[in-house]
C-alpha cells in the first residue's frame, strides 16, 4: 500500500482515472478492491447504500489516500435500486475531475491487458489512439465442491478456481463496456443496467482488458448477499437481476474444481470458449442481469 500511495503523490502527466463504486455490506471486499485500484494509478469515489456492516468503516482508512470521496446514497423501505445507483454514476461521471472513468463493484479486480502496464498507463494508450471507450471480459472465481469456504481475508490466495464468462454473442460482442473517456455530455450508463455505457462518437479500443469477478466467497455469503435483498419490482419485471432476485439456497450448486480452469497468474487467464451461463446456479441468467 505504501508503494501505491507514493505513486498516487508523485504521479504527473498521466491520465486521471477514477472508479466509482456503489456498495452495500462489502466490508468483505472494499479493502482488496480498493487498494487494488490504488495499486493501478486509479482513484476511487464510494457511493454507498446504507450498509449495515463495517464497509464505510474500512474505506474511511483509504480517504486522502486514493479513495476521493464517500457519499450516502439513501435506500427506500430497503429496497435495492440498481437504476438509481446507476443514475447517480452518471452524473458523477459529469462532476468529478477525471480524465477516464470506470463503473466498478467491490468484488471486481479490474485488469489491463497485460501486467507490464497499470490500468491508467493502458487507459493513457488507449487515448493515445484515438479511442473513447474500453471493455472487460470477465473471469469468474467461485468456491468449488472440493474448497467452498473462502470466507477469509485472502480470499485471492485460495479461491483460484474460474472461468471466463461471456454471456453475449457473437463473442466479440461487448459485455462489460463500462470504462470510458470524459464525455462533454452525460453518458447513459443506466440503461444497460452498468454493463454497456452508451454517448455519441463511441470508440470502443478492439484489444479487452480483463477483469477477476469474486462473486461470492461461501453458500452462506451468497445467500446474504442476495436472498435477503429486496429488489425493486419495476426492475425485476425489466428482467434486471436476472436469477439473482429470485434464487433460493436449492437453486445454489457449488461446481467442482474439474469443471474450471485454475487460476496461475493474470498474464495467463484463459478466455477461450467463453460461457454463456454461471455454472454455480440453477436460476436463470439474463443479458442485463447485475450482481
Amino acid at each position: 500500500m505504501k508503494r501505491a500511495v507514493r505513486w498516487w503523490q508523485q504521479r504527473k502527466g498521466s491520465v486521471r482515472v477514477v472508479a466509482i463504486l456503489a456498495a452495500y455490506n462489502e466490508e468483505r471486499f472494499i479493502a482488496s478492491c480498493l487498494e487494488h485500484l490504488f495499486e493501478q494509478g486509479v482513484a476511487a469515489y464510494l457511493i454507498d447504500n446504507c450498509s449495515t456492516d463495517r464497509t464505510v468503516e474500512i474505506a474511511e482508512r483509504y480517504l486522502k489516500r486514493g479513495l476521493i470521496g464517500i457519499e450516502n446514497f439513501p435506500r427506500t423501505e430497503d429496497v435495492y435500486k440498481w437504476q438509481k445507483l446507476l443514475e447517480r454514476k452518471e452524473q458523477l461521471a459529469a462532476t468529478l475531475e477525471a480524465d477516464w472513468f470506470i463503473h466498478v463493484d467491490a468484488d471486481e479486480i479490474r485488469l489491463p491487458p497485460r501486467s507490464d502496464r497499470t490500468l491508467a498507463q493502458a487507459f493513457a494508450e488507449v487515448e493515445a489512439q484515438g479511442y473513447n471507450a474500453v471493455n472487460f471480459m470477465e473471469f469468474v472465481f467461485v468456491p468449488t465442491k472440493e474448497a467452498p469456504d473462502h470466507d477469509h481475508p485472502h480470499f485471492q490466495q485460495t479461491m483460484r478456481w474460474y472461468y471466463p464468462y461471456q454471456r453475449s454473442f457473437p463473442q466479440w460482442r461487448p459485455h462489460r463496456r463500462n470504462a470510458w473517456k470524459r464525455q462533454p455530455e452525460k453518458v447513459d450508463l443506466a440503461g444497460r443496467g452498468g454493463h454497456r455505457v452508451r454517448f455519441p462518437g463511441l470508440r470502443m479500443y478492439p484489444e479487452f482488458f480483463k477483469m477477476r469477478h469474486y462473486l461470492f466467497l461461501s453458500v452462506p455469503h451468497a445467500l446474504s448477499k442476495w436472498v435477503n435483498r429486496n429488489y425493486d419490482e419495476v426492475e425485476v419485471e425489466k428482467g434486471w437481476h436476472g436469477g439473482r432476485a429470485s434464487l433460493t439456497p436449492d437453486k445454489i450448486q457449488l461446481p467442482s474444481q474439474n469443471e474450471l480452469r485454475y487460476y496461475i497468474s493474470d498474464d495467463e487467464l484463459d478466455a477461450s470458449n467463453p460461457l454463456t451461463r454461471h455454472l454455480w446456479t440453477l436460476a436463470q441468467e439474463e443479458d442485463s442481469s447485475t450482481v
